[in-house]
């Protein structure tokens, strides 16, 4: 019977809310770090691919013009850049251990944007254009009221 309070009180000590938020701690921080390896991983792969492709569309008949639309290679650059952003909201997350809002929806309109540049206006409707417009609006507008919120707390 004595073990079995020892055992109790020990349980209960380890699944006090202290303890058990500094372990949850612990579990998103090492979460964390292995999405951001993935994220590097995947970068430095992106990475390599577009350089491959670009070194074939030099390289391809004729030599020196591209085969296909600068918007296509744009849009494989414009994947490089937001998987940069999401790898910066890690490293943010990883530094002060909360989400930054304001860099989210920067990396958002980052990636609206993308889809803004390689839209194909023959194939899509005017509905996903103004779902897009919609989004850059929302996206905006909650990008100015985070960063104007973030300057007033900043000043002194």
């Amino acid at each position: 019977m004595e073990r079995f309070r020892n055992l109790s009180r020990r349980l209960a000590a380890v699944l006090s809310d202290e303890i058990f938020v500094n372990q949850l701690k612990k579990v998103e921080s090492l979460v964390a770090k292995v999405l951001s390896i993935a994220m590097v991983i995947v970068l430095l792969v992106s990475v390599v691919d577009l350089c491959i492709y670009l070194a074939n569309e030099i390289l391809s008949e004729p030599y020196g013009f591209f085969a296909t639309t600068l918007i296509e290679i744009f849009g494989l650059f414009l994947n490089v850049l937001v998987a940069l952003e999401i790898l910066e909201n890690i490293t943010a997350y990883l530094k002060k251990h909360e989400i930054q809002v304001e860099l989210v929806i920067a990396t958002s309109l980052t990636a609206v944007a993308r889809k803004i540049i390689i839209f194909d206006f023959a194939k899509a409707d005017a509905l996903e254009l103004a779902a897009l417009s919609l989004a850059v609006v929302a996206l905006s507008i909650g990008y100015w009221v985070i960063r104007r919120t973030n300057r007033r707390l900043r000043q002194p």
